[in-house]
Parts: C-alpha cells; sequence; structure tokens
C-alpha cells in the first residue's frame, strides 16, 4: 500500500488552474491511497513583482507591484470536502491548509486556524524579506548570486522553524531548488551545514519532515534527517491537479525505509523511525 498523500491542492488553492478536489480524490481510489489531504495555500504575504511573465491568473492579482493572494475561501472549501466524503466514503479525506510564511503573520495565522477544523497543518517558505520588501525566492535569482540566495533561505527555515509552532510538518525544504537558474547544479553536500541546521531544529521540535515528491526525493538529506534526531516523515505530492497525485511514491516509500522510517499506527499517519 502507498502511503497517505498529506500535502496536494485543489481548486481552492489560489494559485492553480488545474485543481479538482474530486477528481484527485478518485484518482487517490483509483491508485489504492488511504488517505488524501487537502492542504491548501494560505499566504497572507504580498510579493513584490515584475507583471511580465506571470499566468493571467496570477497577473490580475498584482496591484501597484504587487501580488496579492485571495483568503481562502474556507465556507466553500469545507462543503466540498463535505461533499467529496459523501461521494468516497472508503477513502479517509482530511481537511488542512499549508500556511505560507507563517512566522511573519502570526495574528492571521492563529485566526484563520481558529475558524475550522482543519486537521492537517504544513508549513512553507516560498519567499525572503529583503530590504523591506518581500520576494519570490524564484524572483531573487536574478539579483543575486544562487548560492546567497539558497544560504538565505535555509536560514529563514530556521527562524520559521523556531518562533511559529502552528504546523505539524515542514514542507519542501528544496523549494528554491525547483527554480534554479538553468544550468544550475543542486548538491546538498554543498549547503551541509545550512540544511542540518534546519533538520536539527525541526527535529528539536519533535515536528516531521516531509518527502516532498514535486522533485526527486534527496536521499542524503533522509539520512541527515535520521542523523540530526527527526523521528517522522511525512509524503507529500504537492499536486496541483489530479494526475499527479501520489506521484513518485514508490520511490520515495522505499527511500524513507532505508533511511529507517516505517508506517505509523493508522495509514494516514505519520512514518516513525524504527517502525
Amino acid at each position: 500500500m502507498l502511503p497517505a498523500d498529506l500535502h496536494t491542492h485543489s481548486e481552492f488553492s489560489w494559485d492553480t488552474a488545474t485543481g479538482d478536489m474530486a477528481g484527485s480524490c478518485a484518482r487517490a481510489v483509483e491508485l489504492g491511497l488511504p488517505a488524501i489531504a487537502f492542504t491548501e495555500h494560505t499566504d497572507f504575504v504580498s510579493w513584490t513583482v515584475e507583471p511580465a511573465g506571470l499566468p493571467d491568473r496570477m497577473a490580475r492579482r498584482v496591484v501597484d507591484g504587487e501580488l496579492v493572494p485571495p483568503p481562502l475561501d474556507v465556507a466553500g472549501y469545507l462543503e466540498a470536502i463535505d461533499r467529496c466524503r459523501a461521494k468516497y466514503p472508503g477513502l479517509r479525506i482530511i481537511a488542512g491548509v499549508e500556511l505560507g510564511e507563517p512566522h511573519w503573520f502570526a495574528g492571521p495565522t492563529a485566526a484563520l486556524l481558529a475558524s475550522a477544523p482543519f486537521e492537517r497543518v504544513i508549513g512553507s517558505l516560498h519567499s525572503l524579506l529583503v530590504d523591506g520588501r518581500y520576494r519570490l525566492v524564484e524572483d531573487e535569482y536574478q539579483l543575486r548570486p544562487v548560492a546567497d540566495v539558497l544560504r538565505d533561505y535555509f536560514a529563514e527555515t530556521v527562524r520559521l522553524i523556531e518562533t511559529c509552532d502552528a504546523f505539524e510538518a515542514l514542507t519542501h525544504w528544496d523549494y528554491p531548488v525547483r527554480y534554479l537558474p538553468a544550468g544550475q547544479p543542486f548538491r546538498p553536500e554543498d549547503f551541509e551545514e545550512e540544511l542540518r541546521a534546519v533538520l536539527r531544529s525541526l527535529a528539536g521540535t519533535g515536528r516531521a519532515l516531509e518527502v516532498n515528491t514535486r522533485r526527486a526525493v534527496e536521499p542524503l538529506v533522509l539520512r541527515w534527517w535520521r542523523e540530526s534526531g527527526g523521528r517522522a516523515v511525512s509524503f507529500g505530492s504537492d499536486a496541483h491537479r489530479p494526475d499527479l497525485v501520489a506521484a513518485g511514491f514508490t520511490e520515495a516509500a522505499a527511500l524513507a525505509e532505508a533511511a529507517g522510517f516505517g508506517p505509523g499506527r493508522h495509514p494516514w499517519d505519520h512514518w516513525l523511525v524504527g517502525r
């Protein structure tokens, strides 16, 4: 059995034009997944951007040079969750959110989490605060050396972990690696000190590291996670369309097992050391 996919997005995530909650549930059933979590984007930040080159759906949200994400339609989202639970009673469907930069927005984050019974809360970092402006990491590559951006990202991830306890798992530590300039390689060994600092910090809080399959899983980082005292992992496809649900999970589960992690008590639980 494949692990539960605990990080997916539906039409309620503002950044996708291909999300489909019912379609993703159907795909999960087809694959035999025990559970799926819809962790919709909740971003309180406004990013300084250049509208040129943005998809139309995002360009329309640029106001005075800032990309302003809309709030999550909590009521509509929960209604869709209920409809899918009724349609797919054999699939555990988990309501959740992906908190973007929650350490910068403690008040709005707390208000959101108090507004609904979210069962799955993951934390993420997509941007950096530079000279008083929030900028997406991928845009920072146009302004500064790649190594500087990556080091700043990992340092900010430590601050996210150490100053915010609102989430249960850290997702896509490698978000900036997805957007490296063409021809720019990435070797975890080149950033071992910075990555180990992230992993030690997360392990010290007892939270889980997400094995995100949007790009190839780094076995070395899983090993470092275990060596740093990490006790739990979860799995997330970060799918923004149904056909990508649980993509790469067979390989990811094998790598997690090789690093010493195994299924928890329930099929939708975090995988734990020594299980």
